[in-house]
């Protein structure tokens, strides 16, 4: 079968921009990797794609190391346990998630966190 409409490789065209996620997802899984990095897996989506995609990253992350890089930093303080802020490629601060979202310790941190500037 070639390239045609209904081929295999086209499939996932014809999927919503959240089933498109979750299918790449699947299709990662079934690599069995020990460290899985997501990078703009929510971005564009709806609200209730964006939902299904952090359920599905809570759930993952008893059996897997999973890195995000955010576009949004309310998802990123929703789904992180551990949390790592860098700025022009050093590493500024780090620490449990909800504390680093919620009362970071460096004021450069804090000033990204509460969109200051980024």
């Amino acid at each position: 079968m070639g390239r045609g409409e209904g081929s295999p490789e086209r499939v996932g065209f014809a999927l919503s921009g959240g089933q498109q996620q979750r299918l790449c997802l699947a299709r990662v899984l079934a690599l069995e990797p020990e460290v899985i990095l997501m990078t703009s897996r929510c971005r564009g989506l709806d609200p209730l794609s964006t939902a299904k995609i952090e359920d599905s990253m809570q759930n993952l992350k008893q059996n897997y190391t999973i890195v995000i890089a955010p576009h949004n930093i309310q998802q990123a303080a929703r789904v992180a346990d551990n949390a790592a802020f860098f700025l022009q490629g050093r590493l500024i601060e780090e620490g449990m998630g909800k504390q680093l979202f919620i009362k970071p310790q460096d004021k450069r941190t804090e000033d990204y966190v509460m969109g200051r500037f980024g």
